[in-house]
């Protein structure tokens, strides 16, 4: 029963089952990778009990702006990004409970983590709403963007389906494709508004590490780990991928962010699995990952280069991450191995519903056994944005202008 947290990561309406295929901080920009890091570095003492004002200001500054820097932010991926569409579906994956939401002024929405994500931060940055989750949404469309991603889902289509119901990129994709055919054009006045619309947008992407966590590393579970090696195994995932972000170019997609696995060995799942000391990480497991990440670069690579028009930038949230781990206390952090709530598993899980996190949630960089704090987020969407040493070619603050 506990299994269905290896996501890292009420019902289904009648309508959704109609459907095709499948039924802030605002922080100023910063002119350089080493003042963000100041930025990390700094006392995160009033992060969590500034967020109710935080978002109230961001709210306000939507009202006051009448154009934001993109016409929408549209997100793809797992429980990391997932806003809530897996509450709207049959599976166990969900994390709409007390104390997901702690720290978030909307409380338990279904986000996995103490507040807001990392796709909400670069919301903010954009001066967009956050994108709803896309399952949520039952009338008109909003033009500023959606949220397909879902929890325990990965690239592979098997991948999550252990735990019930959740939408495998493929599917996402689906919907998006449905959303941009059927839902969309009735707002502008032809098809090239329309895809200026989308060209100018931003699509961001965080894919893969549940093909890992509950699929090529649960050889008791799947098969995959007996035929592929490492190395076979992610470009199984690549080549998926690559399809995949084909498909959303011949959708209309110019700008994309994709981002790599985080270092999985380092996370409370897998440093308690296999008793790791204290801020160091299980280096076999991030092994593994490393193929992925290795043939990520290189796919984005050729894809911005035989995609007319297109953009596909890398995020480096893998060696971001290590360091944070690694060395908590060069980010403000007391505690980068423990999770703030108490999980199942011993520290290795998801969070017990209802039992009241750790009083200081911004000293610890996770929140369970698989997902970071918001503060995780804030430093990651700070980086992206202002910097193209970490978003890489380019940083958002670039993509807009071009």
């Amino acid at each position: 029963m506990v299994m269905y947290f290896y996501d890292f990561g009420f019902f289904i309406s009648q309508q959704n089952l109609h459907r095709p295929s499948i039924f802030n901080t605002y922080i100023k920009p910063l002119s350089s990778y080493s003042s963000l890091i100041s930025l990390a570095k700094m006392s995160n003492n009033n992060f969590i009990t500034s967020n109710i004002f935080l978002f109230s200001l961001h709210q306000f500054l939507l009202l006051v702006h009448t154009k934001p820097l993109v016409p929408a932010l549209y997100v793809f991926g797992d429980s990391l990004f997932d806003s809530g569409n897996n509450n709207l579906l049959p599976t166990m994956a969900r994390a709409n409970f007390p104390p997901y939401g702690h720290n978030f002024v909307q409380h338990f929405t279904g986000r996995f983590t103490n507040g807001r994500t990392l796709p909400d931060f670069i919301a903010e940055f954009l001066e967009l709403p956050y994108p709803p989750p896309y399952l949520g949404i039952h009338d008109s469309v909003p033009l500023t963007g959606l949220n397909y991603a879902s929890s325990a889902c990965g690239i592979l289509p098997q991948t999550g389906t252990i735990f019930g119901k959740c939408l495998s990129l493929g599917e996402q994709i689906d919907l998006f494709k449905w959303t941009i055919e059927s839902k969309l054009p009735t707002h502008f006045n032809s098809l090239e508004e329309l895809s200026k619309h989308l060209a100018d947008s931003i699509f961001i992407f965080t894919i893969g590490s549940n093909d890992y966590i509950q699929n090529y590393l649960e050889p008791t579970l799947f098969s995959t780990n007996h035929d592929y090696d490492p190395q076979s195994f992610a470009q199984l995932l690549i080549d998926d991928l690559s399809n995949h972000f084909q498909s959303v170019y011949k959708l209309g997609a110019r700008k994309i962010i994709m981002h790599e696995i985080a270092p999985l060995g380092c996370i409370p799942h897998y440093t308690r699995k296999y008793q790791v000391v204290v801020g160091k990480c299980h280096e076999q497991t991030n092994q593994i990952v490393s193929y992925f990440n290795t043939k990520l670069h290189e796919l984005l690579k050729s894809l911005t280069s035989t995609l007319q028009g297109s953009i596909l930038v890398l995020a480096r949230i893998n060696s971001l991450g290590y360091d944070v781990i690694t060395n908590p206390s060069k980010y403000g952090y007391s505690d980068a191995s423990n999770p703030c709530c108490t999980t199942w598993g011993n520290g290795s899980a998801a969070c017990i519903p209802w039992l009241e996190p750790c009083p200081n949630p911004n000293q610890h960089f996770f929140w369970d056994g698989y997902h970071n704090t918001e503060t995780g987020n804030s430093v990651a969407a700070s980086l992206c944005f202002n910097t193209s040493e970490f978003c890489t070619p380019l940083s958002i603050k670039d993509l807009i202008q071009i």
